[in-house]
């Protein structure tokens, strides 16, 4: 579709949501009013869910859903978006329908001149297929943590990540070109001290949203620092002697939250977990039972503001 055709469509979704949705005409009679087909009005309604001018939410004291979402909130203290999901689903769609939601839930956090922390990984980048447009001004989208290793640079993948988000919300995007580990924490100090490096440093500082899953080392969709060659064998006995369960952003922590004397975190190319808090939300997406441990370590470490995750997920971390 051309530029100049885009604003006349909106305008017709615009005015084909406003008769069904509020003023509850059927598709026969919209399609009469406008002049057009019973399916165009339908494609029309459909773009006006896809693009966020119409954003539908379902209410019922009896959705369990919704009532688990009121215990989460209850116990954690943090605002919880239950995704309904059978259970004999497969992980991989499970990752992906929780995905879509999060990638919706997300439109109504974004606003114009923020700075957004994106960190990438297998959930995120699930997230990132799935976004809703909407246009900001004078926003940036930031990497928070260095994604190569001795494989790879870790560009093609973070960056594609960090694309979608930047075209989805009219962002200026900044990449964050370090290592996710270094080999020796005096290098990360001395690298850090750069002042290229220290400009993206200050926007992490300055984070105004982080959107981030968490990692666990033993989820059947793997996360992707685990899976993507980041550790070596000496650094996965550290991880299992530390009694780490999980990691945001490459850095590692511990079922209690703790994480500051974990000792890969000293040469992580992440934030450490303080500079992550201070952003005045941050979202958590997580998807499948088999991250309930990573993801109660990430509530106790209080990184969490805004959680959404599927109903099996929700129902493990509430069990004692």
């Amino acid at each position: 579709m051309s530029d100049a055709a885009q604003p006349m469509r909106t305008q017709q979704a615009l005015r084909a949501a406003h008769l069904y949705y509020l003023q509850d005409l059927t598709m026969d009679a919209i399609a009469d009013e406008l002049g057009t087909s019973r399916s165009s009005v339908s494609r029309l309604l459909k773009y006006a869910r896809d693009t966020g001018l119409v954003d539908i939410q379902i209410r019922s004291p009896l959705d369990q859903a919704a009532a688990l979402s009121r215990s989460i909130r209850s116990r954690f203290g943090v605002h919880a978006h239950v995704v309904p999901v059978p259970d004999h689903t497969s992980d991989v769609d499970r990752l992906e329908r929780v995905a879509l939601s999060a990638a919706r839930i997300l439109t109504q956090y974004v606003e114009s001149n923020m700075v957004i922390g994106i960190s990438w990984g297998s959930t995120v980048s699930a997230v990132s297929r799935y976004l809703v447009p909407k246009t900001t001004h004078g926003s940036t989208i930031v990497q928070i943590n260095g994604a190569a290793n001795t494989r790879t640079t870790g560009i093609v993948y973070a960056s594609e990540i960090l694309r979608r988000f930047g075209e989805a919300y009219g962002a200026f995007v900044q990449q964050f070109p370090v290592p996710a580990f270094f080999d020796d924490p005096a290098t990360k100090e001395a690298l850090f001290r750069e002042r290229s490096i220290r400009r993206v440093l200050d926007l992490h500082e300055r984070m105004d949203l982080v959107v981030f899953g968490v990692g666990a080392p033993q989820a059947p969709v793997p996360s992707h620092v685990y899976s993507g060659g980041y550790l070596d064998p000496a650094d996965r006995d550290e991880l299992t002697k530390a009694q780490v369960v999980g990691d945001v952003s490459t850095v590692f922590y511990r079922a209690d939250g703790s994480w500051r004397d974990i000792g890969v975190n000293a040469r992580a190319g992440g934030p450490d977990l303080d500079t992550i808090k201070r952003a005045p939300r941050r979202v958590c997406v997580v998807a499948g039972r088999s991250k309930a441990a990573s993801l109660k370590g990430a509530l106790a470490s209080g990184l969490v503001t805004d959680l959404i995750l599927d109903e099996s997920v929700g129902q493990a971390i509430l069990q004692p």
